[in-house]
C-alpha cells in the first residue's frame, strides 16, 4: 500500500488535452488518440468556438486542440478570447490547408502553432508534447509563408517600440534568426555559441519586448518590418 502511494504521488502530472472540432467524427478520433498516451489525458471536446471557452473555463485543459471554422464561434475568436483571459492553456491550431490564412489569422491571436489535420497521428501527440513544453511545432518555411500571405502592408511597417532600443547587438543578431525561422539549434550552428546560450538569449529578449513566444517574437518581426533578408 505505501509502495502505490509513492509511486502515484510521485508519477509526472500527465498533459490535460481538449479538443474543439464542429466534426463528431474527427472528435472520436482524437478522442481515442489521446487517451491511448499514459502521460496524456482527455479532458472534454467541443463543437464550436463557443462551447470551447467554456470547456477551457471547466476543464482547465494545458493544450487545446482548436478548429479555425466553426459555427456560433470561429477558432479565431475563440482563440483570442482564450488567450485574453490569463487561461494558461496554450492553443494548437487544427487546419485542413497547408499556409492556412485563417491559421495566421489564429497565431495573430495569440495561437501557439498549428498542425494540419491529415498529420500522422505521431506528429499530432509530439506537437502537443511540444507546445506544451513552450515550443512551436510548425516549421520555419511554414511561418514565413503564413505571414506573408495574411500581412497587411500598410501596418507592416509601424512604429517600432521603444523597448527594441534596449536589445544588445548581440540580441539583435539572435532576434534576426529567430524572426526568420531559425530553430535554436540552427541559430547555435550560426553563430557557433551552445544552444543554451542561444535560449538564454531568447528569454531575454521575450521579456525585454513582452512577447509571450517565439510565434509573436516572428510576429512582431514583420508587423514592424525587421525581418533582415536571409544570407
Amino acid at each position: 500500500m505505501t509502495t502505490e502511494q509513492t509511486t502515484s504521488s510521485t508519477a509526472p502530472a500527465r498533459i490535460r488535452v481538449a479538443l474543439v472540432d464542429d466534426q463528431a467524427l474527427f472528435r472520436t478520433g482524437i478522442r481515442m488518440l489521446i487517451g491511448s498516451q499514459p502521460d496524456l489525458q482527455f479532458v472534454g471536446e467541443a463543437g464550436d468556438g463557443a462551447e470551447g471557452l467554456e470547456l477551457v473555463r471547466r476543464g482547465r485543459p494545458d493544450v487545446v486542440l482548436m478548429d479555425v471554422r466553426m459555427p456560433v464561434m470561429d477558432g479565431i475568436s475563440a482563440t483570442a478570447e482564450i488567450v485574453a483571459s490569463g487561461a494558461a492553456a496554450k492553443v494548437l491550431v487544427l487546419t485542413t490547408f497547408d499556409f492556412d490564412e485563417a491559421a495566421a489569422k489564429a497565431i495573430r491571436a495569440g495561437a501557439s502553432g498549428f498542425v494540419l489535420k491529415d498529420a500522422d497521428p505521431e506528429f499530432l501527440l509530439a506537437a502537443i508534447r511540444t507546445v506544451h513544453a513552450g515550443t512551436t511545432v510548425f516549421a520555419a518555411s511554414a511561418t514565413r509563408e503564413l505571414l506573408r500571405r495574411y500581412e497587411d502592408p500598410a501596418e507592416q511597417r509601424s512604429t517600432v517600440p521603444a523597448a527594441f532600443a534596449d536589445l544588445t547587438p548581440r540580441e539583435r543578431e539572435i532576434f534576426d534568426l529567430a524572426a526568420r525561422g531559425l530553430s535554436n539549434a540552427e541559430i547555435a550552428a550560426h553563430e557557433y555559441v551552445s544552444e543554451a546560450t542561444v535560449k538564454t538569449h531568447i528569454s531575454r529578449v521575450l521579456t525585454k519586448l513582452e512577447l509571450r513566444d517565439r510565434v509573436r517574437l516572428v510576429v512582431f518581426a514583420h508587423e514592424h518590418g525587421l525581418v533582415a533578408k536571409g544570407d
